[in-house]
């Protein structure tokens, strides 16, 4: 029976009296990955590197391969420090796509941005994100993008910043600066 007690020589705790010693940490203390967990509402890292895979995939979509590589160039910190061996590697390695076929072909097509019947505009950007991502419905949208674009304009200069909004589609580049 779930409500029959066991172990009666245990005094009971009351949850609402235990003081939480534990002391929030800083956010510049917080890793690449812990930072877009938090911001964004993510259970996990996992779920979080995943995410980010995913919108680095379709901001790579609007850009140039000589704007993408310049932006990788600069995305060369630790991840998150971990003896964990799935979670060992450098925020630029979420920028390079894992699958090696659309890889190359993001390096030897246009960029889908501006006219034409390739083009990602806002809307599309954020569909792709949130179909190709998998993501829970208790986490908001924008808010797990913006987490990530904060994250990332954490570790990039001012012109690769400056270089990223001009790539990005209208409401998109609005949570860019916002972020």
């Amino acid at each position: 029976m779930p409500d029959q007690s066991f172990r009666t020589d245990i005094p009971e705790v009351d949850t609402t009296e235990i003081e939480d010693t534990r002391t929030a940490i800083a956010d510049e203390h917080h890793s690449f990955l812990e930072k877009v967990m938090v911001r964004s509402g993510f259970a996990d890292l996992y779920d979080a590197r995943d995410f980010t895979e995913v919108v680095y995939r379709v901001m790579r979509d609007v850009m140039t391969t000589e704007a993408s590589d310049r932006v990788e160039a600069e995305l060369h910190t630790e991840a998150i420090p971990t003896d964990e061996k799935a979670l060992q590697f450098e925020v630029s390695d979420l920028w390079k796509d894992t699958n090696p076929i659309v890889g190359f072909l993001s390096r030897v097509r246009p960029p889908w941005k501006g006219p034409g019947i390739f083009n990602i505009d806002s809307d599309r950007f954020l569909f792709r994100v949130a179909n190709e991502s998998g993501m829970p419905r208790s986490v908001e949208r924008e808010q797990a993008v913006k987490a990530v674009f904060s994250a990332t304009k954490d570790e990039l200069s001012e012109e690769r910043i400056q270089e990223i909004a001009s790539w990005l589609p209208d409401y998109v580049r609005q949570l860019w600066e916002q972020a």
